[in-house]
């Protein structure tokens, strides 16, 4: 999931963000982090979601080039 960031470099953000914020405001940082994440990754999901249901209808609907189609037919 992290790609190509190995433990220097996670113990590097580590240390940047203890001297940003601080001991006590790291906690609430990571907190809203995860939460934000979450948020985020519900959206996608949600948002992958209808697009594979309105995929899923349109191939479901025959196509007004298609002849067995009603609306086609020619009287």
């Amino acid at each position: 999931m992290l790609g190509s960031i190995g433990m220097p470099e996670l113990i590097l953000i580590f240390v940047i963000a203890l001297i940003v914020f601080g001991p006590k405001k790291l906690p609430e940082v990571g907190k809203s982090l995860g939460r934000g994440l979450a948020e985020f990754k519900k959206a996608s999901d949600d948002f992958k979601q209808s697009i594979h249901k309105e995929v899923e209808s349109l191939k479901e609907e025959p196509s007004p080039e298609n002849p067995a189609h009603p609306a086609s037919k020619t009287t």
